[in-house]
């Protein structure tokens, strides 16, 4: 769903949904597949915790659920949600999914979620999912440190990083839970002729902590899909992850 106005995306650009996307790339691909993000209070919590069970199970465990509030009221209005109450929405479905996908029948009572007796079948492998989510507001922030596996900076490495960490440490403690078990993904954005500098800002991600790390080509001034991979590959021979590299330039049934 997009606005039609500019702004961090408008109604001409293209995404794909992911989890039926997934479903695709399970076939043909080894990889990890991470969503980043989906909005979950705009969607179903059965529904989605359904489909990420299915995700799982096709892609051999190798799957993790990236989720946040979002900012696009539109969105909401025409999923049927109340744009005001995600917060507290999030909090409940984040509840449900851990409980869906570790016990075969669930009974569960919210103010949003009525369940009686349900439960899925198949189970997902991962029992539960991990579950990711990006934050940059402070409630957000201590949000994830309370509830996720682990988060996603919406901000560059430096002072505004350290500011998260420290809220993301807080609400953790605050739950009685260790931060340092929790994963952070940077991100980085690459452009075409750049890939050194991406590789700088990688070091600097790793240096402040990251366990894992988002590489994004998009607005990067690549054309077509084989440049975009290309550009990956690079990307990751430039950090010297050769096997990432040689994965994702085989093709379908391919081994390297």
């Amino acid at each position: 769903m997009h606005q039609g106005w500019a702004g961090p995306y408008d109604h001409r650009s293209t995404f794909h949904e992911p989890l039926v996307a997934f479903g695709f790339l399970a076939a043909v691909c080894s990889l990890e597949l991470v969503t980043g993000i989906i909005i979950l209070p705009q969607r179903q919590t059965a529904l989605v915790a359904k489909q990420a069970a299915e995700v799982d199970l096709l892609t051999g465990g190798r799957f993790r659920l990236g989720i946040g509030l979002g900012w696009n009221a539109v969105e909401y209005e025409a999923l049927g949600q109340d744009f005001s109450t995600r917060g507290r929405r999030v909090e409940e479905q984040v509840e449900l999914l851990r409980r869906l996908w570790t016990e075969p029948v669930v009974s569960f009572e919210g103010p949003g979620h009525t369940v009686t007796g349900a439960g899925l079948a198949p189970m997902p492998i991962q029992r539960p999912i991990p579950i990711w989510m990006g934050a940059s507001s402070e409630p957000a922030l201590r949000r994830a440190g309370r509830l996720a596996d682990g988060w996603i900076p919406l901000t560059g490495t430096g002072e505004g990083l350290e500011k998260a960490v420290a809220a993301v440490r807080q609400g953790a403690e605050e739950a009685g839970r260790d931060y340092d078990a929790m994963g952070m993904e940077g991100r980085i954005g690459v452009k075409a002729g750049d890939l050194d500098a991406a590789a700088r800002r990688a070091r600097r991600w790793e240096d402040a902590g990251a366990t894992h790390l988002c590489v994004n080509t998009m607005g990067g001034g690549f054309d077509g899909i084989d440049a975009h991979i290309s550009a990956l590959v690079e990307v990751a021979q430039v950090l010297g992850l050769k096997a990432a590299a040689d994965r994702s330039a085989a093709g379908p049934g391919e081994t390297r």
